[in-house]
């Protein structure tokens, strides 16, 4: 499908929005070509869309010029409308309800396709996006994702642990008494039931969390990391604690990390 031909939308007289991922390299001091990891599909798709809900817009339009250099862009970037998500909704997160996103829909409400993206990986998984995509479903909006990395699933399914039954659970605590007390609390429910707990932390701390891990963890149970992915350097370790503080296995500060426990 040529990415600029208008075709008609789901619903007459109403947009899309589109869940459009953005490559995993956001922040890293290497980036790959976006057929890496990006699917031709995606990117045609991308490059029809000038209406953006985003997390960040500098960090948007350096990925529209990364699409355009392979995908002719419906518009020029200058003259796309960007909209980014309101302060409140990075610092709080979005994923309560709590926030009103209906206004930002306007232009697909109008007839027009519009895209929802983030700064890396699928909008609304581990990052703002849910209100918009509530917000759309609400409006009678039709809402498609787009196919692109998820680093959660790509964690998971390089961990070795049970993708039956997995729980992300967002950031732990960066106070080190409280990050040892909700660690040992998700290992206690990830032996207990067998349910995978998959977390983050930013970058800087990865080295602290990955010794309060160590410190903190039973010695038989598994921790996995994987690190840089999609990337050249993408590193992905699983192992039972007590093996872990015998291998020469270590975290920078400055890669994006995914970390998982369980059985």
């Amino acid at each position: 499908m040529n990415a600029n031909q208008h075709t008609p939308d789901s619903k007459k007289n109403t947009g899309t929005l589109y869940l459009v991922p953005a490559p995993l390299d956001f922040g890293c001091d290497e980036t790959m070509g976006l057929d890496a990891s990006m699917p031709r599909a995606t990117t045609e798709i991308a490059a029809g869309i000038s209406q953006w809900i985003c997390e960040n817009a500098k960090s948007t339009r350096a990925y529209l010029k990364r699409i355009g250099e392979s995908t002719p862009l419906c518009l020029p970037i200058q003259a796309m409308q960007l909209q980014e998500l309101p302060r409140e909704v990075h610092k709080k997160g979005d994923h309560g309800g709590d926030f009103d996103a209906r206004y930002l829909l306007a232009p697909a409400l109008a007839g027009q396709r519009m895209g929802l993206i983030s700064e890396a990986g699928m909008p609304a998984v581990a990052d703002p996006g849910s209100s918009v995509v509530r917000a759309a479903h609400d409006l009678g909006i039709p809402v498609v994702p787009l196919v692109g990395p998820v680093s959660l699933l790509l964690a998971l399914a390089a961990s070795g642990l049970n993708g039956q039954s997995f729980a992300f659970v967002g950031y732990v605590p960066a106070a080190p008494a409280e990050r040892a007390q909700k660690i040992r609390e998700l290992e206690s429910l990830a032996l207990k039931t067998g349910q995978t707990q998959i977390f983050i932390e930013t970058p800087y701390r990865n080295t602290a969390l990955l010794q309060t891990l160590l410190q903190s963890l039973q010695h038989n149970t598994r921790l996995a990391t994987a690190s840089g992915l999609t990337l050249s350097r993408a590193q992905c370790h699983s192992d039972v604690v007590k093996n872990w503080k015998h291998k020469p296995w270590a975290l920078d500060n400055s890669t994006p990390t995914v970390f998982a426990i369980g059985r």
